[in-house]
């Protein structure tokens, strides 16, 4: 009887183990939960890391010649519109061109980084599954509007690396590592 209870318990452990480290890692909201959950995640560390950054970091740059802080999350912001305007949303008024290069104030910069997540979030939201395969075209090739939603949420994560790096090298600690203790 009491091996067998000893099976049982070790079957159970072994059984259970991925959903208990699961719920011990308290995974950030919306990871692993589709493009939806994924965009909701990328856009709060944006965000997130954006309001603790100093204004005087926004525009600290680590080289001559490399894009400072506040034209990274504007370079983003630029991008987001962009593409998200080949899928059909028209882009914003009032963003101009070299906004990249003359909207550098802290607040500026968070107004439009908010603006252009929500625009993203909204449009995603909105669309037809059926439109998702629908043709679109894009630096002189083809690409479905599924293709824009995925370039516009690698180029996210690629550009918050990209941030990460800038806020450590100007000792400024992600909020979200400090809730990790990392």
């Amino acid at each position: 009887m009491n091996a067998r209870l000893v099976r049982t318990s070790v079957l159970w452990l072994f059984l259970s183990a991925p959903a208990l480290f699961a719920v011990a890692q308290k995974l950030p909201e919306g990871l692993f939960q589709g493009y939806d959950g994924e965009w909701r995640h990328v856009s709060e560390q944006l965000i997130a890391l954006a309001e603790v950054t100093p204004a005087d970091k926004f525009a600290w740059r680590p080289a001559a010649g490399v894009r400072s802080t506040s034209e990274v999350y504007m370079h983003i912001v630029m991008a987001n519109f962009y593409l998200l305007s080949i899928t059909g949303p028209k882009m914003p008024p009032g963003l101009k061109d070299d906004a990249e290069k003359t909207v550098t104030s802290k607040a500026e910069v968070i107004d439009w980084l908010k603006r252009s997540l929500d625009a993203v979030k909204e449009a995603h939201l909105a669309v037809k599954p059926d439109d998702l395969q629908r043709k679109v075209h894009v630096f002189d090739r083809d690409a479905t509007v599924d293709g824009m939603y995925l370039r516009i949420i690698v180029h996210a994560n690629e550009h918050m690396g990209q941030l990460i790096a800038y806020a450590r090298m100007t000792g400024v600690v992600p909020p979200w590592s400090k809730t990790e203790g990392k």
